[in-house]
Protein backbone atom coordinates (compact mmCIF):
# COMPACT_ATOMS: atom_id res chain seq x y z
CA UNK A 1 0.00 0.00 0.00
CA UNK A 2 1.36 3.40 -0.98
CA UNK A 3 2.50 5.52 1.93
CA UNK A 4 1.53 9.14 2.52
CA UNK A 5 4.13 11.74 1.67
CA UNK A 6 3.09 13.95 4.60
CA UNK A 7 2.77 13.58 8.37
CA UNK A 8 -0.32 15.72 8.92
CA UNK A 9 -3.57 14.49 10.45
CA UNK A 10 -6.14 14.07 7.66
CA UNK A 11 -9.55 15.37 8.77
CA UNK A 12 -12.53 13.90 6.91
CA UNK A 13 -15.23 16.60 7.04
CA UNK A 14 -18.76 15.57 6.04
CA UNK A 15 -20.87 18.38 4.60
CA UNK A 16 -24.10 17.53 6.46
CA UNK A 17 -27.37 18.98 5.17
CA UNK A 18 -26.64 21.10 2.07
CA UNK A 19 -29.63 23.37 2.78
CA UNK A 20 -28.35 24.33 6.22
CA UNK A 21 -25.31 26.19 7.54
CA UNK A 22 -22.85 23.30 7.22
CA UNK A 23 -20.96 24.65 4.25
CA UNK A 24 -20.98 28.15 5.70
CA UNK A 25 -19.24 27.12 8.94
CA UNK A 26 -16.86 24.79 7.10
CA UNK A 27 -15.83 27.41 4.53
CA UNK A 28 -15.45 30.13 7.16
CA UNK A 29 -13.29 27.81 9.27
CA UNK A 30 -11.01 26.86 6.38
CA UNK A 31 -10.67 30.52 5.34
CA UNK A 32 -8.28 30.79 8.28
CA UNK A 33 -5.07 29.41 6.80
CA UNK A 34 -3.79 28.61 10.29
CA UNK A 35 -6.04 25.53 10.24
CA UNK A 36 -3.66 24.05 7.69
CA UNK A 37 -0.90 24.08 10.30
CA UNK A 38 -2.82 21.44 12.27
CA UNK A 39 -4.29 19.15 9.64
CA UNK A 40 -5.18 18.48 6.02
CA UNK A 41 -8.94 19.12 5.77
CA UNK A 42 -10.92 17.09 3.22
CA UNK A 43 -14.58 17.97 2.69
CA UNK A 44 -16.83 15.12 1.58
CA UNK A 45 -19.51 16.94 -0.38
CA UNK A 46 -19.82 18.60 -3.77
CA UNK A 47 -17.58 21.27 -5.27
CA UNK A 48 -20.48 23.03 -7.02
CA UNK A 49 -22.47 23.15 -3.79
CA UNK A 50 -19.44 24.59 -2.00
CA UNK A 51 -19.13 27.30 -4.69
CA UNK A 52 -22.82 28.13 -4.41
CA UNK A 53 -22.59 28.56 -0.64
CA UNK A 54 -19.40 30.54 -0.95
CA UNK A 55 -21.21 33.25 -2.91
CA UNK A 56 -23.40 33.98 0.12
CA UNK A 57 -20.59 34.56 2.61
CA UNK A 58 -17.57 36.81 3.00
CA UNK A 59 -14.38 34.76 3.15
CA UNK A 60 -10.82 35.27 2.00
CA UNK A 61 -9.86 34.02 -1.42
CA UNK A 62 -8.70 30.40 -1.20
CA UNK A 63 -9.22 27.34 -3.36
CA UNK A 64 -10.62 23.92 -2.53
CA UNK A 65 -8.71 21.33 -4.53
CA UNK A 66 -10.87 18.57 -5.97
CA UNK A 67 -9.36 15.15 -5.23
CA UNK A 68 -10.36 11.53 -5.83
CA UNK A 69 -7.45 9.69 -4.24
CA UNK A 70 -6.46 10.84 -0.76
CA UNK A 71 -2.95 9.51 -1.26
CA UNK A 72 -2.47 12.54 -3.52
CA UNK A 73 -2.91 14.95 -0.61
CA UNK A 74 -0.24 17.54 0.11
CA UNK A 75 0.08 19.50 3.33
CA UNK A 76 -0.93 23.16 3.22
CA UNK A 77 -4.07 22.85 1.09
CA UNK A 78 -7.79 22.20 1.76
CA UNK A 79 -9.48 19.56 -0.40
CA UNK A 80 -12.93 18.42 -1.44
CA UNK A 81 -14.18 14.98 -2.55
CA UNK A 82 -17.32 14.85 -4.67
CA UNK A 83 -19.80 12.39 -3.21
CA UNK A 84 -21.97 13.16 -6.23
CA UNK A 85 -20.89 14.72 -9.52
CA UNK A 86 -24.31 15.99 -10.56
CA UNK A 87 -25.38 19.55 -9.81
CA UNK A 88 -27.29 19.87 -6.56
CA UNK A 89 -30.33 22.06 -6.16
CA UNK A 90 -29.86 24.04 -2.98
CA UNK A 91 -32.83 25.65 -1.23
CA UNK A 92 -31.72 27.34 1.97
CA UNK A 93 -33.77 26.37 5.00
CA UNK A 94 -35.69 23.60 3.25
CA UNK A 95 -35.70 19.98 4.33
CA UNK A 96 -35.77 17.44 1.51
CA UNK A 97 -34.87 13.80 0.98
CA UNK A 98 -32.07 14.51 -1.48
CA UNK A 99 -30.09 16.52 1.07
CA UNK A 100 -30.59 13.69 3.57
CA UNK A 101 -29.30 11.12 1.08
CA UNK A 102 -26.26 13.26 0.29
CA UNK A 103 -25.49 13.70 3.99
CA UNK A 104 -25.59 9.92 4.46
CA UNK A 105 -23.44 9.30 1.37
CA UNK A 106 -20.80 11.72 2.63
CA UNK A 107 -20.67 9.82 5.92
CA UNK A 108 -20.29 6.47 4.18
CA UNK A 109 -17.48 7.68 1.92
CA UNK A 110 -15.59 9.40 4.75
CA UNK A 111 -15.79 6.31 6.97
CA UNK A 112 -14.58 4.14 4.10
CA UNK A 113 -11.46 6.29 3.71
CA UNK A 114 -10.86 6.25 7.47
CA UNK A 115 -11.14 2.45 7.42
CA UNK A 116 -8.58 2.31 4.61
CA UNK A 117 -6.22 4.49 6.63
CA UNK A 118 -6.39 7.38 4.18
CA UNK A 119 -8.10 9.72 6.68
CA UNK A 120 -7.62 9.92 10.43
CA UNK A 121 -10.53 11.74 12.08
CA UNK A 122 -14.18 12.43 11.32
CA UNK A 123 -15.67 15.91 11.74
CA UNK A 124 -19.38 16.02 10.94
CA UNK A 125 -21.36 19.09 9.91
CA UNK A 126 -24.99 19.06 11.12
CA UNK A 127 -27.56 16.72 9.58
CA UNK A 128 -31.34 16.90 9.64
CA UNK A 129 -32.30 13.91 11.78
CA UNK A 130 -35.59 13.53 9.92
CA UNK A 131 -34.76 13.77 6.21
CA UNK A 132 -31.73 11.48 6.52
CA UNK A 133 -33.90 8.56 7.59
CA UNK A 134 -34.02 5.68 5.10
CA UNK A 135 -33.89 1.90 4.86
CA UNK A 136 -30.15 2.09 5.49
CA UNK A 137 -30.16 4.93 8.04
CA UNK A 138 -32.58 4.65 10.93
CA UNK A 139 -30.93 6.40 13.82
CA UNK A 140 -31.78 9.44 15.97
CA UNK A 141 -28.36 10.97 15.31
CA UNK A 142 -24.72 10.56 14.32
CA UNK A 143 -23.84 9.08 17.71
CA UNK A 144 -26.11 6.04 17.46
CA UNK A 145 -25.28 5.53 13.78
CA UNK A 146 -21.55 5.44 14.43
CA UNK A 147 -21.94 3.19 17.48
CA UNK A 148 -23.76 0.58 15.39
CA UNK A 149 -21.38 1.05 12.48
CA UNK A 150 -18.45 0.10 14.71
CA UNK A 151 -20.30 -2.45 16.82
CA UNK A 152 -19.75 -0.38 19.96
CA UNK A 153 -22.14 -0.64 22.90
CA UNK A 154 -20.12 1.30 25.45
CA UNK A 155 -20.19 4.86 24.10
CA UNK A 156 -21.21 8.32 25.23
CA UNK A 157 -22.14 11.71 23.82
CA UNK A 158 -19.66 14.06 25.47
CA UNK A 159 -20.01 17.84 25.15
CA UNK A 160 -16.80 19.83 25.47
CA UNK A 161 -16.16 23.54 26.02
CA UNK A 162 -13.26 25.56 27.38
CA UNK A 163 -15.08 25.59 30.74
CA UNK A 164 -16.17 22.01 31.23
CA UNK A 165 -17.00 18.59 29.81
CA UNK A 166 -20.36 16.91 30.32
CA UNK A 167 -21.65 13.50 29.29
CA UNK A 168 -25.05 11.85 29.54
CA UNK A 169 -26.25 8.51 30.85
CA UNK A 170 -29.31 8.47 28.58
CA UNK A 171 -29.10 10.22 25.22
CA UNK A 172 -31.96 10.74 22.79
CA UNK A 173 -34.61 9.28 25.12
CA UNK A 174 -38.07 10.77 25.84
CA UNK A 175 -38.13 12.43 29.24
CA UNK A 176 -40.94 10.14 30.48
CA UNK A 177 -38.70 7.10 29.88
CA UNK A 178 -35.50 8.35 31.50
CA UNK A 179 -36.19 6.96 34.98
CA UNK A 180 -37.01 3.47 33.68
CA UNK A 181 -33.83 3.50 31.57
CA UNK A 182 -31.57 4.15 34.57
CA UNK A 183 -29.90 1.31 36.44
CA UNK A 184 -26.90 0.89 38.72
CA UNK A 185 -25.11 -1.06 36.00
CA UNK A 186 -25.78 1.54 33.30
CA UNK A 187 -24.57 4.47 35.40
CA UNK A 188 -21.47 2.51 36.46
CA UNK A 189 -20.74 1.76 32.82
CA UNK A 190 -21.12 5.40 31.81
CA UNK A 191 -18.86 6.54 34.65
CA UNK A 192 -16.25 4.03 33.47
CA UNK A 193 -16.54 5.20 29.84
CA UNK A 194 -16.15 8.81 30.91
CA UNK A 195 -13.20 8.02 33.16
CA UNK A 196 -11.41 6.14 30.36
CA UNK A 197 -12.10 8.93 27.84
CA UNK A 198 -10.66 11.56 30.16
CA UNK A 199 -7.44 9.53 30.34
CA UNK A 200 -7.30 8.26 26.74
CA UNK A 201 -8.72 11.21 24.82
CA UNK A 202 -7.80 14.16 27.03
CA UNK A 203 -4.58 13.08 28.72
CA UNK A 204 -5.86 13.50 32.30
CA UNK A 205 -4.05 10.93 34.47
CA UNK A 206 -6.29 11.00 37.56
CA UNK A 207 -9.66 12.51 36.59
CA UNK A 208 -12.39 13.69 38.96
CA UNK A 209 -16.00 13.12 37.86
CA UNK A 210 -19.13 14.78 39.26
CA UNK A 211 -22.38 12.84 38.94
CA UNK A 212 -25.70 14.71 38.90
CA UNK A 213 -28.90 13.54 40.53
CA UNK A 214 -32.09 12.92 38.58
CA UNK A 215 -34.70 14.63 40.75
CA UNK A 216 -34.96 18.19 42.11
CA UNK A 217 -32.53 18.65 45.02
CA UNK A 218 -31.06 15.23 44.11
CA UNK A 219 -34.14 13.62 45.66
CA UNK A 220 -33.90 15.54 48.95
CA UNK A 221 -33.24 12.34 50.93
CA UNK A 222 -35.92 10.45 48.97
CA UNK A 223 -38.65 13.06 49.60
CA UNK A 224 -38.74 13.92 45.87
CA UNK A 225 -37.87 10.56 44.33
CA UNK A 226 -35.80 7.52 45.20
CA UNK A 227 -33.60 7.10 42.12
CA UNK A 228 -30.68 8.80 43.87
CA UNK A 229 -30.77 6.47 46.89
CA UNK A 230 -31.58 3.26 45.02
CA UNK A 231 -29.64 3.66 41.75
CA UNK A 232 -27.29 6.64 41.48
CA UNK A 233 -25.60 6.53 44.90
CA UNK A 234 -24.81 2.78 44.69
CA UNK A 235 -23.34 3.30 41.21
CA UNK A 236 -21.08 6.06 42.52
CA UNK A 237 -19.97 3.93 45.49
CA UNK A 238 -19.19 0.96 43.25
CA UNK A 239 -17.23 3.17 40.86
CA UNK A 240 -15.22 4.67 43.72
CA UNK A 241 -14.41 1.17 44.96
CA UNK A 242 -13.12 0.46 41.44
CA UNK A 243 -10.63 3.34 41.85
CA UNK A 244 -12.61 5.91 39.86
CA UNK A 245 -12.88 9.36 41.43
CA UNK A 246 -16.65 9.74 41.10
CA UNK A 247 -18.58 12.05 43.45
CA UNK A 248 -22.22 12.99 44.00
CA UNK A 249 -25.06 12.93 43.29
CA UNK A 250 -25.24 16.71 43.05
CA UNK A 251 -28.46 18.73 42.61
CA UNK A 252 -28.19 20.11 39.08
CA UNK A 253 -29.41 23.67 39.77
CA UNK A 254 -27.06 24.46 42.64
CA UNK A 255 -24.19 22.60 41.01
CA UNK A 256 -24.18 24.88 37.99
CA UNK A 257 -25.39 27.96 39.83
CA UNK A 258 -22.42 27.86 42.20
CA UNK A 259 -20.02 26.88 39.36
CA UNK A 260 -19.09 23.71 41.27
CA UNK A 261 -18.40 22.09 37.89
CA UNK A 262 -15.10 23.97 37.79
CA UNK A 263 -13.75 21.65 40.48
CA UNK A 264 -14.12 18.57 38.28
CA UNK A 265 -12.66 17.28 35.04
CA UNK A 266 -16.08 16.20 33.77
CA UNK A 267 -19.72 15.96 34.74
CA UNK A 268 -22.14 13.08 34.15
CA UNK A 269 -25.78 14.05 33.70
CA UNK A 270 -28.71 11.66 33.79
CA UNK A 271 -30.49 12.86 30.63
CA UNK A 272 -30.03 14.96 27.51
CA UNK A 273 -31.45 18.35 28.50
CA UNK A 274 -29.97 18.22 31.99
CA UNK A 275 -26.62 18.38 30.22
CA UNK A 276 -27.45 20.43 27.15
CA UNK A 277 -29.25 23.37 28.76
CA UNK A 278 -26.36 24.51 30.99
CA UNK A 279 -23.83 23.57 28.32
CA UNK A 280 -25.47 25.63 25.58
CA UNK A 281 -26.03 28.59 27.88
CA UNK A 282 -22.32 28.70 28.59
CA UNK A 283 -20.88 27.47 25.28
CA UNK A 284 -23.49 27.81 22.53
CA UNK A 285 -21.10 29.17 19.90
CA UNK A 286 -17.97 27.39 21.10
CA UNK A 287 -18.97 23.88 22.18
CA UNK A 288 -17.96 20.58 20.63
CA UNK A 289 -19.86 17.29 20.48
CA UNK A 290 -17.50 14.31 20.86
CA UNK A 291 -18.47 10.63 20.73
CA UNK A 292 -16.46 8.89 23.45
CA UNK A 293 -15.90 5.15 23.19
CA UNK A 294 -15.53 4.85 19.42
CA UNK A 295 -12.38 3.37 17.84
CA UNK A 296 -12.19 6.49 15.64
CA UNK A 297 -12.16 10.14 16.66
CA UNK A 298 -15.43 11.89 15.78
CA UNK A 299 -16.30 15.47 16.65
CA UNK A 300 -18.95 17.93 15.51
CA UNK A 301 -20.20 21.43 16.32
CA UNK A 302 -22.78 21.59 19.10
CA UNK A 303 -25.48 23.19 16.91
CA UNK A 304 -27.94 21.97 14.31
CA UNK A 305 -28.60 22.74 10.65
CA UNK A 306 -29.57 26.37 11.36
CA UNK A 307 -32.23 26.46 8.66
CA UNK A 308 -33.49 29.81 9.95
CA UNK A 309 -30.19 31.56 9.16
CA UNK A 310 -28.98 29.44 6.24
CA UNK A 311 -27.74 31.51 3.30
CA UNK A 312 -27.72 34.74 5.34
CA UNK A 313 -24.03 34.87 6.31
CA UNK A 314 -25.01 34.83 9.99
CA UNK A 315 -23.57 31.52 11.21
CA UNK A 316 -20.58 31.59 13.56
CA UNK A 317 -17.81 29.14 12.66
CA UNK A 318 -16.47 29.01 16.23
CA UNK A 319 -18.05 25.69 17.19
CA UNK A 320 -17.04 23.97 13.96
CA UNK A 321 -13.50 25.35 14.17
CA UNK A 322 -13.21 24.06 17.73
CA UNK A 323 -14.56 20.67 16.63
CA UNK A 324 -11.87 20.40 13.97
CA UNK A 325 -9.06 21.43 16.32
CA UNK A 326 -10.39 19.22 19.13
CA UNK A 327 -10.53 16.23 16.79
CA UNK A 328 -6.85 16.69 15.92
CA UNK A 329 -5.93 17.13 19.60
CA UNK A 330 -7.79 13.98 20.68
CA UNK A 331 -6.20 11.98 17.86
CA UNK A 332 -2.75 13.06 19.04
CA UNK A 333 -3.66 12.39 22.70
CA UNK A 334 -4.58 8.83 21.76
CA UNK A 335 -1.26 8.33 20.00
CA UNK A 336 0.58 9.63 23.08
CA UNK A 337 -1.49 7.42 25.40
CA UNK A 338 -0.71 4.31 23.34
CA UNK A 339 3.00 5.17 23.23
CA UNK A 340 3.09 5.46 27.02
CA UNK A 341 1.78 1.93 27.48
Amino acid sequence: MKERDHKKVVAAITHGDVNGIGYEVILKTLADSRMLDFCIPVIYGNSKAASYHRKTISVSDYQLTLVKDLLQLKAGKPYIVNVINDEIKIEFGKSDKISGQLAHKALEMALSDIKEGQADILVTAPINKSNIQSDTYHFPGHTEYLAEKYGVKDYMMLMISPNFRIGVVTGHVPINKVSSELSIQLIEKKIAILNHSLKYDFGISNPKIAVLGLNPHAGDESLIGEEEKNIIEPAIRNSFENHINAFGPFPSDGFFGAATFRKFDAVLAMYHDQAMIPFKIMAFEDGVNFTAGLPIVRTSPDHGTGYDIAGKNMASPNSFRNALLMGVEIFQNRLNFNKSK
